[in-house]
């Protein structure tokens, strides 16, 4: 089953460009995505822009309204994901844990929903 670890966390904590607390952290996520590679778990991940770079759309009443920022003013913001192909639910959280910003944010572990599967 594939499962999408959503990583959250303060911009305002995460380490500075230039620095050797970020130069670990990106070596933390190489080693994370060689050893899900190499167990045949990882399907895919990417970092997002920075918060201040996106945009929210709604359409209400049939009019569309495009507004700069996140959706909500929240004290962590979602900065990158995973998608992994694993066992089971206890596995993902096994690894989820293992991303390094789980020790300062939040890993968010939700299942991929099969549409094929429903109805």
């Amino acid at each position: 089953m594939q499962y999408m670890l959503l990583i959250y966390t303060s911009e305002n904590e995460e380490p500075a460009p230039g620095t050797k607390e970020l130069d670990d952290l990106l070596a933390r996520h190489v080693a994370f995505s060689g050893e899900t590679q190499n167990n045949g778990q990882y399907r895919h991940a990417a970092p997002l822009q920075p918060v201040a770079a996106a945009t929210s759309v709604r359409v209400r009443d049939g009019r569309m309204v495009a507004t700069d920022g996140p959706f909500a003013e929240t004290k962590e913001q979602l900065g990158g994901y995973y998608l992994l192909d694993c066992k089971d639910l206890d596995e993902a959280i096994e690894l989820a844990a293992k991303l390094p910003e789980a020790e300062y944010g939040c890993i968010e572990v939700r299942p991929i929903r099969d549409l094929g599967q429903e109805g």
